[in-house]
């Protein structure tokens, strides 16, 4: 028999590729006429603009701004690298550079806008007398209350000159193109990126295609496990509470469930204390889960960001089952440092950046 955790990642995988920002923007474009200029930003900026070269070549120009480390091989254009989830002094150098791309583009030209999740910390541009410091200490603070992203993304539009459309208000030309790739609840233009994207503000003539989601990714795990032979008995995007009570009702679903697989998707809050350990949401949530399921064998359980990332720290996620659990976890969850728990017991999942951003997956395995 397949190990549990070999079928959950490879499931997982499944996933990641039915989203890749790549091959998602070259299938939504073709047959489109060339821009005259690319502009990509969001974590899966890198791989979202090869789709867009591939279509159309090298020669147009093309301006990419992504997470530190998220920059794929072959990728021929400008590249600012920046920090997230709070900015830095790369993030205000790319919201300058954007705007002034932007605005400088002449009337009747054509723009590809290639937006994912990412962009609200990785490009801003600050209103006269704020400053990064400021910016930073906010963004550490709504990081750590347990706001959830719309929450976020609202208190970020209110300081921001290229937020909630206005990036775009600058654009003098003819056809506007925006591939968007959704790491947000409802998948709105106007929350991605903190509407960065959002073309509420301009004037003339524009396509907006949303070329990946998170049920996109969802739908191909369930056809990814049918073709293993495993019933899907959930499939839903419910990853929306604290990881502390998401832990309880999930494990409550799944002890009850019968042998096969269910499937969530997402983005679980956490509030942080003073001085977190390491880890991210996702890690989080597994743990709490461990917690829930400890002495369990039927069920193993995979949670995971799509991007790869899950918090400061070099993993998507994690891979629990019922002996992932032992009382020095306790004290982990409680320091918010279940990174450093799962990982000296070999249940984190590191995948590297995965060209793609459309929120979080749960895949449990029920034997």
């Amino acid at each position: 028999m397949t190990p549990a955790r070999d079928v959950l990642v490879d499931l997982f995988q499944a996933g990641i590729a039915a989203v890749g920002g790549r091959a998602a923007v070259a299938r939504a474009l073709q047959g489109a006429r060339p821009p005259d200029r690319i502009i990509a930003v969001g974590k899966a900026a890198g791989d979202m603009c090869l789709g867009a070269q591939d279509l159309f070549g090298h020669d147009i120009p093309a301006l990419v701004v992504t997470k530190t480390g998220h920059t794929p091989e072959g990728l021929r254009a400008k590249v600012i690298e920046a920090a997230h989830p709070v900015p830095d002094a790369a993030s205000l150098r790319a919201g300058q550079e954007l705007r002034e791309a932007v605005a400088q583009m002449p009337e009747g030209s054509r723009l590809l806008l290639l937006v994912s999740g990412g962009a609200s910390a990785l490009a801003e541009d600050l209103p006269e007398g704020q400053t990064l410091a400021g910016l930073q200490a906010r963004s550490d603070a709504l990081l750590a209350s347990g706001a959830d992203i719309a929450q976020i993304n609202a208190a970020r539009k209110q300081q921001s000159r290229i937020k909630d459309g206005r990036l775009l208000a600058g654009f003098r030309g003819a056809r506007l193109t925006i591939c968007a790739i959704s790491d947000v609840q409802g998948d709105a233009i106007g929350t991605i990126g903190s509407g960065i994207g959002d073309p509420k503000r301009v004037r003339c003539a524009v396509d907006l295609k949303l070329v990946a989601t998170n049920e996109t990714a969802r739908n191909a795990v369930a056809d990814a496990a049918r073709a293993m032979g495993l019933p899907v008995h959930c499939n839903q995007e419910s990853l929306y509470d604290d990881v502390f009570a998401l832990a309880r009702s999930i494990a409550a679903t799944l002890k009850s469930a019968p042998p096969g697989i269910c499937i969530m998707g997402g983005e679980p809050t956490i509030k942080l204390p003073p001085d977190p350990g390491l880890g991210g949401r996702n890690q989080a949530l597994a743990l709490a889960l461990a917690a829930q399921i400890a002495g369990d064998l039927r069920i193993s359980i995979l949670v995971a960001g799509t991007d790869g990332t899950d918090g400061p720290n070099d993993a998507a996620g994690a891979v629990v089952d019922g002996q992932s659990f032992a009382p020095d976890a306790i004290s982990a969850l409680q320091r918010a440092d279940a990174g450093s728990y799962l990982r000296r017991n070999g249940d984190v999942l590191i995948t590297g950046p995965t060209g793609t951003n459309v929120m979080d997956l749960l895949i449990a395995l029920i034997r």
